[in-house]
């Protein structure tokens, strides 16, 4: 499960995400995910009129638990591909379970994947943080382009991004750490002029743009809780599984505002997350919708959490406020699997601000 399907022949980003997913330490993580196993679970078992004596495909198998699903709820045939050795793992699950007439796993890339006919569903769990980070979508509309039949669907078949404006004290946590870094370098310039006569200060400016992106510049995991949310949400894009090109979604634009709903707070940041829904698609729709939502819970948490990109200052708003932005993200030119990030912003009786972050 969301151990991708992209080529190998991109280099060292692809060889570190493959290389993440072939520790079953990391599919645990991703199993003991509460919210996650049972949204697709429901979404699998409440509509099993769109698997029983279908063909699927499951991108990214991992350690094969969709692909097991599927063949559990009357799946004619199930090509489970996985680009890595995780296959070996989830050839041996699918033993176990007494499935290895039903479901082949398939140890390859899904770009250099041959099958031997096409599919009525695809099935794969594709998001990464903030949806798009890991660029495993890719995979996916490979698959769906070369393996999907005209009448076939698409699980998740749709997806959302949201945005709202939060608050949050791990603002001043990452300014005081950037700031502690700085002191720390200082002083080792001075040692090591002092005890071995060379003056390292030429490095103080790369070495403080390096720790400024790092603290400063670079989105935040976190856990929201609901109160921190102190705006309205907007989406700010929307996804169709079985329309969408590469093209849509290289980069993301979006023009959104939102109202504060607190009395006051500080303005920490924009806080943002994802959704998908198992909708089936329009011409054969899901007898029941299923929602996985990564927004901010008491309960539901789930291990992507939320990313957070934090304002430099913080302003203070109050209720009513309005917030206007515009937002963009695109592939990190240096591993197209990261992401850039832009928001520009404004809010009464405040200039308007530009920044920039990155997902790392």
């Amino acid at each position: 499960m969301a151990s991708g399907g992209g080529s190998v022949d991109r280099g060292v980003d692809f060889a570190n995400y493959f290389c993440t997913y072939a520790f079953l330490y990391h599919q645990k993580e991703m199993l003991s995910d509460r919210v996650r196993m049972d949204a697709y679970y429901n979404a699998i078992f409440k509509n099993q009129d769109h698997f029983r004596g279908k063909t699927v495909l499951d991108v990214g198998t991992g350690s094969g638990i969709l692909a097991i699903w599927s063949a559990q709820a009357g799946a004619r045939r199930v090509y489970a591909v996985e680009a890595t050795k995780m296959s070996e793992h989830a050839r041996e699950l699918v033993k176990a379970n007494g499935l290895e007439d039903i479901v082949e796993v398939i140890e390859s890339s899904m770009e250099d994947v041959i099958l031997p006919e096409k599919v009525d569903v695809i099935i794969s769990e594709w998001m990464g943080y903030f949806l798009f980070r890991e660029s495993m979508f890719d995979s996916v509309i490979c698959a769906r382009d070369r393996w999907l039949k005209p009448t076939g669907v698409m699980y998740p078949s749709h997806a959302r991004m949201w945005i709202a404006p939060v608050r949050s004290g791990l603002v001043d946590k990452k300014t005081e750490d950037y700031e502690s870094a700085m002191d720390d370098w200082h002083n080792f310039v001075n040692d090591t002029k002092a005890y071995y006569g060379v003056d390292m200060g030429a490095l103080t400016k790369p070495f403080c743009d390096e720790q400024k992106k790092y603290y400063l510049q670079t989105s935040q995991w976190c856990s929201l809780h609901p109160e921190q949310v102190i705006g309205t949400p907007a989406v700010i894009k929307e996804i169709d599984c079985l329309t969408t090109s590469i093209d849509d979604i290289l980069k993301v634009r979006a023009q959104f505002s939102s109202s504060i709903t607190v009395e006051t707070a500080r303005f920490s940041g924009f806080g943002g997350w994802f959704d998908v829904q198992f909708r089936g698609s329009t011409s054969d729709p899901a007898r029941c919708v299923i929602e996985l939502t990564t927004a901010p819970s008491t309960v539901d948490l789930t291990h992507w959490g939320q990313q957070v990109f934090f304002l430099r200052p913080a302003p203070r708003v109050c209720q009513g406020d309005l917030v206007s932005a515009s937002f963009s993200m695109e592939r990190s030119k240096m591993n197209h699997r990261l992401m850039e990030v832009e928001f520009a912003y404004g809010i009464k009786d405040c200039p308007p601000v530009t920044s920039k972050w990155y997902i790392e």
